[in-house]
């Protein structure tokens, strides 16, 4: 194993840290809501009148960050070395993990060990395992 020492950007990382950390103090400031992704997004298909323009304008940020971004300084090339049915099954089971987990890795993960939650801290052990597991199970094990 070696480290690609060019991709190795700890200053941008702890920006965009800092920067979603910001982004989930002042959304549980002025909304009282955790920035889970998945629970914002599940809300905008069955949230309430009067929730479904902040869940809008946070997803639309989500999506208008990289646009943003990318007037400054270039994207880096996205390479996915899967094909459509392995990306379809992940993002399948990505999902139901996420119901089933009662949260995803933003909820659980930033805001939930933030305010020291046993079950978020519970959960991040979960998630970490298992992209371990799937990791050495599908590149040392099965080879690919």
């Amino acid at each position: 194993m070696s480290i690609d020492w060019n991709s190795f950007t700890p200053i941008s990382a702890a920006a965009g840290g800092v920067i979603i950390g910001l982004a989930a103090c002042i959304l549980i400031l002025f909304t009282g809501r955790i920035a889970g992704i998945s629970g914002i997004l599940g809300g905008v298909l069955r949230a309430r009148r009067t929730e479904i323009g902040w869940r809008v304008a946070f997803l639309g940020g989500l999506l208008a960050a990289p646009a943003l971004y990318s007037c400054i300084a270039p994207l880096p090339v996205i390479r996915i070395d899967a094909g459509w049915p392995i990306l379809v099954l992940a993002g399948l089971a990505v999902g139901l993990g996420t119901r089933y987990g009662a949260g995803c890795t933003s909820g659980h993960g930033i805001c939930g060990l933030s305010r020291l939650s046993p079950r978020s801290l519970v959960a991040v052990m979960t998630f970490m395992a298992a992209g371990f597991l799937v990791v050495f199970v599908t590149r040392h094990l099965l080879g690919t």
